[in-house]
């Protein structure tokens, strides 16, 4: 087993990686109770007053670490999907994964008025069925990435209609709660969803990152990569799977964010200057999320925005770049 490593990208993930954790350490000085670094840091070691112990470990860190975890995932699953269809609109958001794991989620929340744990089995279950529904109408003797995209598309414009008509059917303050949910939010977050979050990708993103040799494989092609003695469509299968689970959780932890997925690897390939890869993207995409979350927090310090809408602010601007310069030069 041998390992390529490139200075440029080493170096890249140490700034991003250095970058979220003065993220996390702003987050968690910043807020009603402000506080020092050095009475972050001092709490952090066991040393800080029963207020602040309350405030970092009840009310600050869980919400930044769980945005942190869900960036992550979001991150690694954007770029397991984007080289699966060789596009760089191949996100979990455009292809209808998010959503089919929210339609599981929402149906918890609506109409089985269940916790937690029903809402991670229901959104791991829809995104599960979502991704197989996908695979299955896109099949044709093997899967092309363009096939996976228009499928994805067409899946996800069905999925929002049923979240529409359960929205509709609800009362009103269980809709109420759903749409907040739907937007992507992370008020209120709790250890326990640090451990929902945290048990996903604690396991798939090393199973993504064992995989990422498969994904440059078939980047090249499916005939190569058969060549090559890659066995493609169970490959295929092993990264529809473990992007599926990273997208599901994230979506379970803090509601179908949008667009990070989509950014966090074209922005973290052209800084790394190399092709797609799972750890360097799950880290930028912790990187922008950290950050939208700050952002909808404390750019008007009156409005508490959902982090959902920041990202939505954020991945707009970059969605119209993309869509502009892959216009430009015709690589769509």
């Amino acid at each position: 087993m041998s390992v390529r490593l490139q200075r440029r990208t080493i170096v890249a993930c140490l700034l991003v990686t250095l970058a979220v954790l003065g993220l996390v350490l702003v987050q968690l000085c910043v807020g009603d109770y402000p506080m020092s670094p050095r009475d972050v840091l001092s709490t952090l070691s066991g040393h800080g007053s029963p207020g602040e112990e309350f405030t970092i470990y009840t009310l600050r860190l869980p919400r930044v670490v769980t945005a942190a975890l869900i960036g992550l995932a979001l991150g690694a699953s954007g770029a397991i999907f984007q080289s699966l269809t060789r596009n760089p609109l191949g996100s979990p958001d455009v292809m209808g994964f998010t959503m089919g794991a929210s339609v599981g989620a929402v149906l918890v929340i609506l109409v089985l008025h269940g916790g937690d744990a029903g809402v991670t089995g229901g959104a791991m279950v829809g995104g599960f069925v979502t991704s197989a529904a996908v695979y299955l109408l896109a099949y044709r003797k093997g899967v092309q990435g363009f096939r996976l995209i228009l499928v994805g598309i067409g899946i996800s414009a069905i999925l929002e209609s049923v979240v529409s008509y359960l929205l509709l059917r609800a009362r009103l303050q269980d809709a109420q709660d759903a749409y907040v949910w739907l937007v992507g939010s992370l008020n209120g977050r709790d250890w326990g969803h640090v451990v929902i979050i945290g048990a996903v990708t604690g396991l798939m993103l090393p199973a993504g990152m064992v995989l990422s040799g498969r994904m440059r494989m078939l980047e090249m092609g499916d005939d190569t990569a058969q060549a090559l003695g890659v066995p493609v469509e169970p490959s295929r299968r092993w990264l529809l799977g473990v992007g599926t689970m990273l997208c599901a959780g994230a979506v379970a932890a803090g509601g179908p964010i949008s667009f990070v997925a989509l950014a966090a690897p074209q922005i973290m390939r052209r800084l790394t200057g190399g092709p797609l890869a799972v750890l360097p993207s799950a880290l930028m995409g912790a990187f922008l999320l950290v950050l939208s979350d700050l952002a909808g927090q404390r750019l008007w310090p009156d409005i508490q925005f959902p982090v959902g809408i920041a990202t939505l602010c954020i991945g707009g601007i970059y969605l119209a770049w993309l869509l502009f310069r892959q216009n430009k030069t015709n690589r769509f």
